[in-house]
Formats: C-alpha cells, sequence, structure tokens
C-alpha cells in the first residue's frame, strides 16, 4: 500500500479535490516518515495496522513543533485516518484520538458594492478584451451564483445558450441547479461571444490565455491584485464572494433549507454558520451607524 496508491484511491474512489489529494498524500509520506524513525522499523501495510493512539500523538507533536495550528493538527489527523483507513480497511478498528478543539471562524462578507468593483477592477486590469469579459463574468459567477471556484472552473461550455439557471457539479459530483440573475448570464454571454477558442459540449467553459481550461490559482491571483488596488481586505477571495452571495441571501429572507440547495452543502450544519455571519454583519451595521454605539 503505497502513498501513490493512495492517492489514485482519493481521486477515482473518494472523488476528492486536487488539492486534497495532494494535501492528504502529503501527511501520508510524513507519516510514513515519522513512524520509519519513531518505530525504528520497516513501515508497509501489516506495520501500518498496528499503529497506535500513542504513535498518534506523539506525530501530531512532532507536527506541532513544526508550527501546526489547531485547525491544520485537526486537517493533518483528518487525513491520517483517512490514510489508515485505506490500508487496514474501513472496517479495521483504527486508533483514536481526540483531535485538537478548533475555534470555527465567522466569515466576513463583502459588500454588493465591492464585490462588483472587484469583478470590475478584474477586468479592468487586461488589455485584451476576451480576458476582461472573461474575469468580469467568473467573478460575478461567484458572488451572483455562490459557486465555488472550482465548480466555475468545471462548467462545461455545453451549457450555452444560457438559459434562467445552469447545472454545475459540486463536491461528491453532485449536481444541482443555481439561477442566473441577468447581470451574470450578460456578463458571460458577453465573455462566449469574445471568446477566439471554440467553445462546444465537453469543452471548459472558461478558458486561459492559450486556451487551455482555466486554472482556478489564476482568478485568485486577479483577485488578490484587485482587492490590494480598491484597498479591500486581506480575506477578500474568490470564496468570500461565495460567503457574501450566502449572507446577502439570508438577509433577504431566504431560509437555511433554500441557502443548503443552492450552495450544495451536504449538511444543514454547514450552511448553519450564515446565521452567525447574518448577525455580525448587523452587529457591525449598528457600530457603524447607533450613536451610541
Amino acid at each position: 500500500m503505497t502513498a501513490a496508491a493512495f492517492a489514485d484511491h482519493l481521486r477515482r474512489d473518494r472523488l476528492r479535490s486536487a488539492h486534497t489529494v495532494r494535501a492528504y498524500t502529503a501527511t501520508a509520506h510524513r507519516l510514513i516518515a515519522f513512524l520509519g524513525e519513531h518505530r525504528g522499523e520497516a513501515v508497509d501495510g501489516a506495520m501500518l495496522g498496528t499503529v497506535q493512539p500513542g504513535d498518534l500523538r506523539a506525530f501530531l507533536a512532532r507536527r506541532r513543533s513544526e508550527g501546526l495550528t489547531n485547525a491544520s493538527a485537526a486537517r493533518e489527523l483528518s487525513a491520517v485516518r483517512t490514510f489508515l483507513g485505506f490500508v487496514v480497511g474501513d472496517d479495521a478498528p483504527l486508533p483514536r484520538i481526540q483531535a485538537p478543539r478548533v475555534k470555527r471562524g465567522v466569515p466576513r462578507p463583502i459588500a454588493p458594492a465591492d464585490a462588483r468593483s472587484l469583478a470590475e477592477d478584474a477586468a479592468d486590469a487586461h488589455d485584451v478584451p476576451w480576458l476582461a469579459a472573461r474575469d468580469l463574468a467568473v467573478l460575478l459567477l461567484l458572488y451572483g451564483a455562490g459557486l465555488r471556484v472550482g465548480e466555475a472552473m468545471a462548467l462545461d461550455a455545453g451549457a450555452l445558450p444560457l438559459g434562467e439557471t445552469i447545472t454545475v457539479t459540486g463536491k461528491g459530483r453532485k449536481q444541482r441547479v443555481v439561477p442566473l440573475l441577468p447581470v451574470v448570464r450578460d456578463a458571460i454571454v458577453r465573455y462566449s461571444e469574445l471568446c477566439p477558442w471554440p467553445l462546444g459540449k465537453g469543452q471548459a467553459l472558461f478558458r486561459g490565455a492559450k486556451g487551455g481550461p482555466l486554472d482556478s490559482a489564476i482568478v485568485r491571483r486577479a483577485v488578490r491584485a484587485a482587492r490590494v488596488r480598491l484597498g479591500l481586505p486581506e480575506k477578500t477571495t474568490p470564496h468570500a464572494l461565495r460567503h457574501s452571495f450566502a449572507t446577502h441571501l439570508l438577509g433577504r429572507g431566504a431560509d437555511l433549507r433554500q441557502l443548503q440547495e443552492l450552495l450544495g452543502h451536504a449538511s444543514l450544519s454547514s450552511t448553519q454558520i450564515y446565521t452567525a455571519v447574518d448577525a455580525a454583519h448587523l452587529m457591525d451595521v449598528y457600530r457603524a451607524a447607533h450613536p451610541r454605539a
């Protein structure tokens, strides 16, 4: 059982994202190297089946000494459990230790005007019209439809011509239908008219400068540069646009079940964080506006 086989399992059987595959595989390599040193013996499938809670506590202690935060340590432990489950079988008992306690942060929404300014500034940074139209369309889509950046990158050009909704493939290849605001639809149509590359079924809707599928790293880089130019907070990221979509919908009366469906959350508990976001946003408004706040 190698780390490479584990990576294949994550990709093929667990349908994990490329980012998760890289992170979990790196953890598997670190665990194998640590156990070889800690136990002083060769690490194979049989040996991994004998890992004890004390071994995992020692591994996490080593990682914490290297500067891991509670949140990162909790993710590392999750990756370790997944790897050991793959090696010894999900039905076999796994060593159990308490995960580090993680304080769940509340995402901060971006004001609607700032979201629009961010998209427009990112577009204005391009001298090539179709690239400007592309970045405007992508960022308006993230904010206007609540997509994850990876979901936007995975959209198929077969969705053209657009209607009032678009089908999105989310985590675990689960599909959902989300409505398209006219301003978002118009931006995508404008981009598709200017794009010099063929946009047919089975091809990526959003393209890079050389015609390949657009890389999410390019979107993040464009947002980072626009954020600096506009003086927006560091937490203004592509994913923050999705947070803002959810927060603003909740503030306008959407219920949690509706929001869960639009965001593609498997569990309602993932959506409930936005009730805290909305309350935090209201407090910000109160403090800014009330003379005695």
